[in-house]
């Protein structure tokens, strides 16, 4: 069913400059702030004064999901690229913020999207977008989560894809995207991927739903309004209100970024009267090193290896910076054992198996709560972005072997003794 068109465009504005770009298929950021030496991503500005007196009921439950809010969306109107994407769970931990110390501690579980990640909701609305402009190739370079939406999305469109990878991303990964019948390559360098792909937005014309250019930037902001969408459902969770913090995983801070706008636009609009503050949870900490620093933009950081390897970015991103200042927010540089121990508690907790990048959410509150900078108090949200089956090798490192039973019911009892310390005979 063709659903109305979303909010009008008034075009793409620098996050730095305000510059308005007429030009609505940019994708390598500002051109101004460019030949400044910072790299910037554009967002998508919209007429948000035509849409005055927007109520939550307008938000017509005739379209699921994401497109619920579509009036929110830059959205040509007729039929949206779709896989029902978006009205995920929002669960409170109870049993884990009390472990924590924190009384009002939430989940939003993005596992539940149609390809098990939060990217799902970028896709939807830059594949969106591409069936609008006339795209015929999209095309993405990502370690999965990006990539297996992408596809699974161009595959809804019936458009062609192809996909740069690493060749050291997990086997897994690379199933799930070529499953959905994208043509996958892999690449031996980040670098080598953005360069090729680069080549093929620029010489033929395929369309980016991600970002190509170095130092990163950041994905395509049509992609990047998809995420507004978590914000609205979080406050609409909450009866109209806005957390005090959410806790976002972060590389190039797409889903950080797009989360604080959806959640600007909600008070701007008096459907919400608070901000929450963001919280990027990173491995290598290129956000946390700006703010530190002052800078204006983050520089790159020292990298190394890491289980969260989905946001183990040694580049920040402006939009990430700047929606951290905006929201007197923080960054958070977490280390592999709080991962997994976070990872484990979710699990073993509150029935939450979500990948270590998602799971870094919760390694940061943790490290937060520590050190007082979040109250007890504090409603706080983690956006967990991505289910542990993407990437199962880390988490077999932190499990037993699964132990063989014998034909005894006896010799089950001392299995389960011996081999998970469970004492369960009568």
């Amino acid at each position: 069913m063709a659903v109305q068109s979303g909010a009008p465009i008034c075009g793409l504005e620098c996050l730095r400059c305000r510059a308005l770009l007429d030009d609505r298929y940019m994708f390598r950021g500002c051109p101004r702030c460019h030949e400044q030496g910072v790299p910037v991503n554009l967002t998508v500005k919209l007429d948000l004064h035509a849409l005055s007196g927007l109520t939550p009921g307008r938000f017509s439950a005739a379209a699921p999901g994401l497109w619920r809010f579509r009036e929110l969306l830059p959205f040509a109107g007729g039929d949206p690229v779709s896989l029902g994407e978006g009205g995920t769970p929002f669960l409170h931990l109870e049993r884990l913020g009390r472990r924590v110390g924190l009384a009002r501690l939430y989940a939003k579980d993005e596992s539940r999207n149609p390809t098990w990640s939060y990217k799902d909701r970028l896709c939807a609305v830059a594949v969106t977008h591409a069936v609008e402009s006339g795209a015929r190739v999209v095309t993405i370079a990502s370690t999965g989560n990006h990539g297996a939406a992408t596809a699974a999305y161009a595959a809804r469109a019936g458009l062609a894809c192809v996909i740069f990878t690493l060749v050291s991303a997990p086997a897994t990964m690379k199933i799930l995207m070529q499953a959905y019948g994208a043509a996958v390559v892999a690449c031996p360098t980040p670098e080598a991927r953005w360069q090729l792909m680069r080549q093929g937005i620029e010489r033929l014309g395929w369309y980016p739903t991600g970002g190509f250019v170095m130092p990163p930037i950041g994905s395509n902001p049509y992609g990047i309004e998809g995420y507004k969408t978590l914000a609205y459902e979080v406050a609409e969770a909450l009866e109209w209100t806005a957390p005090d913090v959410i806790v976002v995983p972060s590389a190039y801070s797409d889903g950080l970024f797009g989360i604080w706008k959806g959640m600007t636009e909600l008070q701007v609009l008096g459907l919400t009267k608070t901000l929450p503050r963001m919280v990027a949870a990173e491995p290598f900490g290129p956000l946390a090193n700006a703010l530190r620093k002052g800078l204006e933009a983050p520089e790159a950081v020292v990298g190394r290896s890491s289980v969260a390897f989905s946001i183990a970015s040694r580049y920040g991103t402006y939009q990430g910076l700047r929606a951290l200042r905006d929201s007197g927010g923080l960054a958070v540089e977490v280390t592999d054992n709080g991962i997994v121990e976070a990872q484990r508690l979710l699990a073993r907790e509150e029935g939450l198996f979500v990948e270590p990048s998602a799971a870094a959410a919760l390694s940061a509150a943790m490290e937060l709560v520590s050190s007082g900078a979040i109250k007890a108090n504090e409603l706080t949200v983690l956006v967990l972005t991505s289910g542990g089956l993407k990437d199962p090798g880390a988490s077999r490192a932190w499990l037993p072997p699964v132990p063989v039973a014998g034909e005894s019911f006896e010799g089950l009892l001392r299995t389960l003794r011996e081999g998970y310390g469970l004492e369960l005979g009568g």
